[in-house]
């Protein structure tokens, strides 16, 4: 069974809690399937290619219809000619967005924090709060838990808070409403309030 290390407000380690068992349960297909509708979700529909009605000139044909020993040409503007337009290319209409249900998505989160528990990578704390809004205050936090990157979950996050953490390397800040599978797979290690924590494991919904 998965467990989530709970800090004290030194974000020391306390104690434990343990994950649902149903967690272990989850396919990592789950987590594949929102990541890649996650992803999807955020390409910039922007690949544009002129058709040979949107190039500018080709009001005169090139050459004469016969006689010159050359193929018929009636404008420049044929995909056939450098500079002319092109022939089925991109015309920034394409739907990337790929459909995930509510089902797939609750078992991705549920996923991700298993896996993030099962390698003592999911933290507990009380409150993630700076209230000096001093970025090396912050810092310090972020030392003590000797991790390559951290997510921070908060409940509601403060103006002091945020710039604390702005300018932090590796760092993330997110509220309850705006965590996601994406989002705890990306980073190294996760720290959630436990307010957070107990409507996650409770009240996951897709």
């Amino acid at each position: 069974m998965s467990k989530a290390i709970v800090l004290n407000e030194q974000f020391e380690k306390k104690t434990d809690i343990s994950l649902p068992e149903k967690y272990a349960e989850v396919k990592e297909h789950n987590l594949y399937l929102y990541v890649k509708s996650y992803l999807a979700s955020l390409r910039n529909n922007s690949a544009k290619a002129k058709t040979r009605g949107e190039v500018s000139g080709g009001g005169k044909k090139p050459w004469s219809q016969k006689g010159g020993g050359r193929a018929r040409a009636g404008s420049i503007t044929s995909p056939v000619f450098v500079g002319g337009g092109v022939a089925h290319g991109p015309q920034n209409n394409r739907n990337y967005d790929i459909k995930i249900n509510k089902k797939q998505k609750r078992l991705a989160l549920e996923y991700a924090l298993n896996q993030k528990a099962s390698l003592d990578k999911l933290y507990i704390v009380d409150s993630i709060d700076i209230a000096s809004g001093k970025t090396k205050d912050a810092s310090s936090i972020f030392k003590k838990l000797n991790e390559k990157s951290v997510l921070f979950v908060v409940k509601n996050i403060n103006d002091n808070t945020f710039l604390a953490f702005r300018n932090l390397k590796d760092c993330y800040v997110v509220e309850e409403n705006e965590v996601n599978a994406y989002l705890i797979a990306a980073f190294r290690a996760v720290v959630c309030e436990k307010a957070v924590f107990d409507n996650l494991v409770n009240n996951i919904r897709g």
